[in-house]
């Protein structure tokens, strides 16, 4: 079992690796600040996760994409050095009225030279259709609108929008492990699945895409694992936030004026 102690810099967790009895360290950053490296330690594993994208509102909104998910081993550290960590806010829904303008993307977050970046947000859902928009994994297409890009090694691309009657279905935003789902004419694209890293000392997903909406009726799409949030269906349910320090994109749509916000992120550190 992990054990865990409290640091200025982050929480640090020490535990044993199934079927070794060397004793192995994470720290956990779920907000900005600074690390020193132990002595005699010169490589660390990471775990770097962006912010989550935003969604958009107003009946079927498209969901916002997950932060970027970046890992690798062996990352050379000078012993007893300061350095610098950013974990990167999720990007904020779109504002009143919420299906005329696209959401925020979410942040980047940072370890060294190393940057992961943050999703890209929902689009826009009124006329004209619009793309989402391009981060560490795409945001959803609005309607009619092509999904956002991801970020080749971070992250998938987003779901695109039938733009079709009678419920308008809009795209869900891409995940670290696939692209978000396309919308249809009575159902909302799902959000792409997340990845998993025992980096924690557990087994845990993060950077999942955020759900499509649906308008008057229909069917929302449901929010990729790794903290990605549902989808609302306009005038039932609403879209749900991407969850804290998972990356995970915010789901779309739903009678709420304005869209949803996308999860924080989260770096991870760990060396024996």
């Amino acid at each position: 079992m992990p054990i865990l102690a409290s640091l200025a810099a982050g929480t640090l967790v020490s535990y044993r690796l199934a079927g070794r009895t060397t004793t192995v360290k994470s720290v956990l950053f779920t907000a900005s600040g600074s690390w020193t490296v132990p002595p005699d330690i010169t490589m660390v594993n990471y775990l770097i996760i962006a912010g989550g994208g935003g969604s958009t509102a107003g009946g079927s909104g498209a969901g916002g994409g997950a932060g970027g998910f970046l890992t690798g081993t062996n990352y050379p550290v000078t012993p007893g050095s300061t350095m610098s960590i950013t974990v990167g806010a999720g990007g904020a829904g779109s504002v009143s009225p919420g299906s005329a303008v696209n959401a925020s993307p979410g942040s980047n977050s940072q370890f060294g030279i190393l940057t992961s970046i943050g999703g890209g947000g929902g689009a826009r859902t009124d006329s004209p259709s619009t793309a989402g928009l391009r981060g560490g994994s795409g945001g959803g297409g609005g309607r009619g609108g092509a999904g956002g890009a991801g970020t080749p090694g971070q992250g998938n691309n987003g779901g695109g929008s039938s733009g079709s009657a009678p419920n308008y279905g809009a795209g869900g935003g891409g995940g670290a492990s696939a692209v978000g789902g396309t919308g249809t004419s009575t159902t909302g694209g799902n959000g792409g699945a997340g990845s998993y890293s025992t980096l924690s000392g557990s087994n845990t997903a993060y950077a999942g895409g955020g759900a499509g909406g649906t308008y008057t009726g229909g069917t929302a799409g449901t929010g990729g694992v790794g903290g990605g949030g549902n989808g609302g269906s306009s005038p039932t349910s609403n879209g749900v936030s991407g969850v804290s320090n998972t990356g995970g994109g915010a789901g779309g749509g739903g009678s709420s004026p304005v869209g949803f916000s996308g999860g924080s992120g989260v770096v991870i550190l760990r060396w024996a």
